[in-house]
């Protein structure tokens, strides 16, 4: 339906909506590439990667409201086999705002009236709410000004069991995003896991799709001792504890404490004095009682 202009105002939501913005920018300007070959094909299709310059971080002022805007994520592309450069705009959106499409159209003016070069728009949609506008339209009831269209990728929407076997770097950190319920908290860890094992990282990128992931999908201490429990029976399980990001010295800890009361107990069942239990596995006696009174 046609709407009237409105005035923009954005609601930054202070450190939170910053945070996101950042977290946001650091993925996709780190894996460009990977982020359209796994949620935009076509466009991935058509670009020469070889070429591609993230431009400076953009700031406009809004013509508006005066307030200052920073565009974090826009790219400089050509497409392939030709001398056609275009410009990609990536806009992270955490909440729904019923004046976004309108905002995505004041972007896409004010990139076009800087560098007067093709640009694709692209909304990434991250809040549970079904919002997902498209496009914005300015009419009048005597008059058709303008239908302004941009891409959207809303991840709540997104089952992320579908992108599991992708070995995608970003379809692996946005796993933390997409679609899942309570229950499944602790195998969508688990199979982000597995993820970065059979993607084999550096350290650095490791670090930054585990930070990623972490914003925005914590596991409670229980979770995390099912998820070690559940890890330890892995093929690849020494290879997820021997990944060097913080979260799996952690997990190691863990998994270790898991495998030392594991032993304990196995010990206990071959009736193995406590003390020497103790001296072996450096757990407290008490303890080790507490696990023998279970048996």
């Amino acid at each position: 339906m046609a709407v009237m202009p409105t005035l923009i105002k954005e609601n930054p939501l202070e450190s939170s909506y910053t945070k996101h913005d950042q977290l946001y920018k650091e993925l996709i300007d780190t894996f460009f590439e990977e982020f359209l070959e796994v949620f935009f094909p076509d466009i991935h299709n058509n670009l020469n990667f070889q070429q591609i310059r993230p431009l400076s971080e953009e700031v406009f002022t809004s013509m508006t409201d005066g307030e200052a805007r920073r565009l974090d994520i826009v790219i400089e592309a050509k497409l392939k086999e030709t001398d056609v450069v275009v410009i990609v705009h990536v806009e992270p959106q955490s909440y729904k705002q019923t004046n976004f499409n309108e905002r995505m159209y004041h972007y896409f003016s004010m990139l076009h009236n800087k560098y007067r070069k093709p640009i694709i728009p692209i909304a990434v949609l991250s809040y549970d709410d079904d919002w997902e506008e498209n496009q914005y339209t300015l009419a009048f009831p005597f008059f058709h000004v303008i239908t302004f269209n941009y891409l959207t990728l809303h991840l709540r929407k997104k089952n992320w069991r579908d992108y599991i076997g992708s070995d995608n770097p970003v379809a692996a950190a946005l796993l933390s995003e997409m679609g899942y319920t309570k229950k499944e908290r602790v195998q969508v860890k688990k199979e982000f896991l597995r993820m970065i094992i059979r993607m084999n990282l550096n350290p650095a990128k490791q670090r930054l799709i585990y930070g990623f992931f972490e914003s925005y999908l914590k596991l409670t201490e229980v979770e995390e001792e099912q998820l070690m429990r559940e890890i330890d029976k892995l093929p690849e399980a020494n290879k997820i504890f021997e990944i060097p990001i913080s979260y799996e010295e952690k997990g190691k800890e863990i998994g270790k404490e898991i495998r030392t009361r594991e032993i304990a107990i196995q010990m206990l069942e071959k009736n193995v004095d406590v003390d020497f239990i103790a001296e072996v596995t450096k757990l407290d006696i008490v303890e080790i009682e507490k696990l023998k009174q279970q048996l």
